[in-house]
């Protein structure tokens, strides 16, 4: 059986919706929607971090998902009882990027279950508003959608994205119920050399996009033992604006000066710093990189990392692996963590 068709409509609706409202603001005309655009403002002001570059970004990507084809080729390998009772999912969202959350939004309420949200204080304009409009689509979503900025309690299960130190906390509340908890993770890349210069500017989206802040950013590369990086640098070159982003450029100016005061060994090109470091979390505006002899060892190392890492990115881009710039275009059934969700809610 499928999942309601009634809700698939409503989504598909959003999408068209989203994709209208995203070409109309690229191409400048005056037919763009009024009401979203002061959404999009807001979230802007009361999040730095949140350009209107990178909103319409995420929107436009999720306009491209929700299509009717996209969702019920998604749903098609799931199977949907009607005569199980409806949940309550309490969903704790991450504010890092605009919308992350969005997803397990999507899962909840396409499994037939109510969501309980609690928002990011960083992202809280979004969401709302577009349940405003799902709710306009189809009405008995109405009863199914409840933000709460409080405690969340009266829930059957939960899904939690935090980082490592939270999720300590998460565990602790919400341990003794079914639940998905999401620790920090972070996005790889290895080079060989070979690249060409697109696959290198691609990567550059990979790394840049929403400041680095996303865990599908790629904050760490793997290199050969005599990499060039200059030819890394001159590619990555189209992106040298970011550093007028006054917050970004607070971080780069912030790290360089703890680096050169520490006396470590960096790389700077203006608008980012290359760092060796074992590591695979780095700070904004910083790129960890490490050299490999084998890249056939580096991979089985990488193996047990695998925890650790949300893509990985690579020319080969073999399974389980992503091709530069397409970290930021996530599909439907590209769960965080590698935990089906839609499964998980099913089984409930």
């Amino acid at each position: 059986m499928a999942s309601d068709t009634n809700t698939i409509t409503a989504f598909v609706k959003l999408g068209k919706y989203l994709t209208d409202f995203c070409d109309n603001c690229y191409s400048k005309t005056d037919k763009v929607d009024s009401e979203l655009k002061e959404i999009v403002v807001q979230a802007r002001h009361h999040n730095g971090w949140f350009t209107e570059d990178n909103i319409l970004f995420s929107l436009k990507q999720w306009g491209h998902l929700l299509t009717e084809e996209n969702l019920r080729e998604w749903l098609y390998d799931y199977t949907f009882d009607s005569n199980n009772a409806p949940k309550t999912i309490g969903i704790v969202m991450a504010g890092n990027i605009p919308l992350v959350g969005f997803h397990d939004f999507l899962c909840v309420l396409l499994s037939g279950n109510k969501v309980l949200a609690k928002l990011s204080s960083n992202d809280k304009m979004l969401l709302p508003y577009l349940s405003k409009y799902l709710i306009q689509q189809e009405a008995s979503l109405a009863d199914k959608i409840e933000f709460v900025d409080g405690k969340l309690e009266n829930f059957d299960a939960v899904i939690a994205t935090g980082s490592n130190n939270t999720s300590r906390y998460f565990e602790y509340y919400f341990g003794n119920k079914p639940n998905i908890i999401r620790k920090n993770r972070n996005s790889v890349a290895i080079l060989t050399g070979n690249e060409s210069e697109e696959e290198l500017k691609s990567l550059g989206e990979d790394i840049f996009r929403y400041y680095g802040l996303g865990c599908r950013n790629v904050s760490k590369l793997f290199v050969p033992k005599s990499y060039d990086f200059d030819t890394l640098y001159k590619a990555l070159y189209d992106y040298k604006d970011i550093i007028h982003q006054h917050k970004y450029a607070n971080n780069y100016d912030y790290n360089k000066a703890v680096y050169l005061m520490s006396q470590f060994k960096i790389l700077d090109n203006g608008f980012m710093l290359l760092k060796e470091d074992k590591g695979l979390t780095s700070p904004i505006s910083v790129l960890y990189y490490s050299h490999y002899d084998d890249e056939s060892s580096l991979r089985k190392e990488l193996e047990e990392l695998e925890e650790q890492i949300q893509c990985m990115v690579s020319s080969a881009a073999g399974e389980n692996e992503v091709k530069f710039g397409e970290t930021q275009k996530p599909n439907l059934n590209d769960y965080a963590d590698g935990i089906d969700t839609m499964q998980f809610l099913l089984q409930l």
